[in-house]
């Protein structure tokens, strides 16, 4: 399960790179993440189901970290941080396009919207800044450039974001918010590389104490 946040979060970054293609009206720069999910978006039917390959896939990774905690309570905090987030994943409603909202269509699933995305972000802080105190001072100041990336970036989306309801001009938005969510998928992906690392080193110390005591390994390492 410890492969599945690197597993995911590449998912999510194809997804970012590739859909936009199937719009040729969408500009990745302009446009919001959620607008290549909104109601009636063509690229919708492919993102739907990749969505929730993707968040189940965040789910099964918590449950892997907070397996491998071993009392470490920053990890087990990290696996359940990640878990939430994996699920209410599944609860996530489509945002309506830019010209409905404008013209004051938007519906209870606009908020709702919103709401999850606000803690989605949250989840997101929080899973950072416990997951650096699992690791060693390397890891620790690589987890703090990522929440100072993210507050940057959260400020800049945050000017442009109203615009969007206005079907008004965002310039940059989908860039700050695409930054955002890139550091975001590194973070997860150098984490589990450092959990499997971890994993590894109790078998790795056991072969090498076999070494050293003389003791012959052929009849546990497969030939």
């Amino acid at each position: 399960m410890l492969y599945c946040g690197a597993a995911g979060s590449l998912l999510y970054i194809a997804m970012n790179i590739f859909i936009p293609f199937l719009d040729k009206e969408y500009n990745w720069v302009t446009q919001t993440v959620s607008e290549l999910s909104a109601v009636d978006a063509p690229t919708r039917p492919l993102w739907f189901p990749l969505g929730i390959i993707y968040t189940l896939l965040i789910a099964a990774f918590g449950w892997g970290v907070l397996k491998s905690a071993d009392r470490k309570r920053s990890l087990s905090i990290v696996g359940v941080l990640l878990i939430i987030n994996g699920l209410i994943g599944l609860t996530w409603s489509p945002m309506h396009q830019r010209e409905v909202l404008a013209a004051g269509g938007g519906t209870i699933t606009d908020t709702w919207h919103l709401v999850m995305a606000t803690v989605t972000v949250l989840l997101m802080f929080l899973t950072i800044g416990f997951g650096a105190a699992s690791f060693g001072k390397g890891f620790r100041f690589y987890s703090l450039v990522t929440i100072l990336v993210f507050i940057v970036f959260g400020i800049l989306t945050f000017v442009e974001a109203p615009n969007v309801n206005k079907n008004g001009p965002t310039r940059y938005l989908g860039l700050w918010e695409r930054i955002n969510i890139a550091v975001f998928m590194v973070w997860l992906i150098i984490f589990s590389i450092n959990l499997l690392r971890l994993e590894r080193k109790p078998s790795l110390s056991i072969l090498n104490n076999d070494k050293d005591s003389g003791k012959d390994l052929s009849s546990i390492v497969p030939r």
